[in-house]
């Protein structure tokens, strides 16, 4: 998405160079866009040695494989929008139980804060945005959607 009006005074904005980093920015009043980064949370869900996956039915990694996941809404709780998520892809309720860690990539919009969960309810059946949900072993994963997703499962495993 690119700006292209000040939300200020409307006029046409230009790149210029501001800390380092070009950016869009106001000749008139000044103002400079920042763009700010989305945040995205998480749960690694352990069932029998085997950690619950989506298959992803929305544009971004389209039928390949992730945690169950997504954006957390602005002024919702971090630990509340992982749950959430995890219901929604999966129809399994969970309980977080703590942070993995905080993962980012450079040049990625997206921050994903990864958290352990246990299920606590429900019953595993894809929501509308998975195409499926299982669980897999750590060894026999399928091809994931997000690099980052290998990253996590191994900080977790070793955190065990």
């Amino acid at each position: 998405m690119t700006d292209r009006f000040c939300g200020s005074c409307a006029a046409v904005l230009e790149r210029r160079e501001v800390f380092g980093v070009e950016r869009p920015v106001c000749p008139q009043c000044g103002r400079v866009v920042y763009h700010d980064p989305k945040v995205a949370a998480v749960c690694v869900v352990a069932r029998g040695g085997e950690v619950l996956m989506i298959r992803r039915g929305t544009d971004t990694g389209y039928g390949l494989w992730s945690l169950p996941g997504g954006f957390v809404d602005r002024g919702e709780v971090v630990e509340s929008a992982a749950a959430r998520e995890a219901w929604e892809e999966t129809g399994l309720e969970v309980a977080v139980e703590g942070l993995i860690g905080l993962f980012s990539l450079s040049g990625d919009p997206v921050i994903v804060a990864a958290f352990a969960a246990r299920e606590i309810g429900g019953g595993l059946a894809p929501g509308p945005e998975a195409l499926e949900a299982g669980f897999f072993s750590l060894d026999g994963l399928p091809e994931l959607a997000f690099s980052r997703d290998r990253e996590i499962l191994a900080r977790w495993r070793s955190a065990r």
